[in-house]
């Protein structure tokens, strides 16, 4: 019988100890207060931590968490960019264990009044933790990263049955709202420490939309085969759906004036989701005079539950 040979506990214990304390000085150094983004080593020697070990997340957490009780915004930002990093590149024991946390960040009334651009920054930073607050939040309400789940035809999001998608929609519906009230301007990119967060929310938004839409298109298709109340339900988030396409469009174009996504890359997404909302056109006519009517019409061989 085959045998390899395991290295002795004491070599085993050594390792995790050398990797938890170079994980702890590598959340140390991508959270220092010099005024760029965190620098691709110490973020990449996080990533190794968290993908290649099992060993807890609840001190590099904490570590990240008391970086956000700083006064100067450069370290925030920084920590809360680290923290977002490790969400969309890491493992899911991650997000699994904030999302376990009675809260996370609490920056609502941030402010360093210390320099001239504090004020500014801080707004950034109390709208980049809100998000990555409801990124945390609907994890916990989902028991799943969305933007990471399976898409496709026979993806999480169009597999999924009538109440959970009644349930999960608004979820994601929340978040996208949070994601896309960042509010950053073209000329603001060129903030080295705005435009790292920018390009992780891009990363999520394209994401998280390619799943709101596949829910939506799964929602018309059951329309039909719902009860009323649930028809109602099923009127107020595709009318939000619409408002959110808009803005996201608005969104997508922040990345193209500013050249931060190649314009290739940019028409191919963006020329993507507009075929598949096509495919709303004709089911958002039928919902429209359900609006107008306030009656749930009977459809020849479909009967309304």
């Amino acid at each position: 019988r085959d045998w390899t040979p395991q290295p002795p506990p004491s070599c085993s214990a050594e390792y995790d100890a050398s990797m938890g304390i170079c994980a702890s000085k590598a959340a140390l150094g991508a959270t220092t207060d010099e005024p760029t983004e965190p620098e691709p080593k110490h973020l990449a020697d996080l990533i190794q931590y968290i993908n290649e070990t099992n060993m807890s997340v609840v001190r590099l957490a904490n570590i990240l968490s008391e970086k956000t009780r700083s006064n100067s915004w450069v370290v925030v930002f920084k920590a809360l960019i680290t923290v977002h990093h490790l969400m969309v590149y890491g493992k899911e024991r991650f997000i699994r264990h904030l999302a376990s946390r009675n809260s996370l960040f609490t920056l609502h009334n941030f402010l360093d009044k210390s320099v001239t651009e504090g004020y500014t920054m801080s707004a950034f930073i109390r709208r980049y933790s809100r998000y990555l607050n409801e990124k945390s939040l609907a994890y916990r309400l989902i028991a799943s990263d969305i933007t990471k789940v399976k898409r496709g035809a026979d993806g999480v999001m169009r597999t999924m049955n009538t109440k959970d998608l009644l349930n999960t929609l608004p979820v994601i519906q929340t978040q996208l709202d949070a994601l896309l009230n960042f509010n950053v301007r073209p000329d603001e990119l060129t903030n080295g420490i705005i435009h790292a967060a920018f390009m992780l929310l891009f990363k999520d938004s394209l994401r998280l939309f390619a799943a709101y839409n596949e829910g939506i298109l799964n929602l018309l298709d059951k329309y039909f085969d719902m009860r009323k109340n649930q028809c109602r339900e099923s009127l107020d988030i595709y009318i939000k759906f619409l408002e959110r396409t808009t803005k996201f469009a608005q969104f997508l174009k922040v990345a193209e004036v500013q050249k931060s996504i190649s314009i290739q890359e940019f028409s191919k997404t963006f020329a993507r989701r507009s075929t598949q909302l096509q495919g709303h056109v004709f089911n958002w006519a039928t919902l429209s005079l359900l609006l107008t009517s306030a009656v749930v019409p009977r459809i020849p061989g479909s009967e309304i539950k």
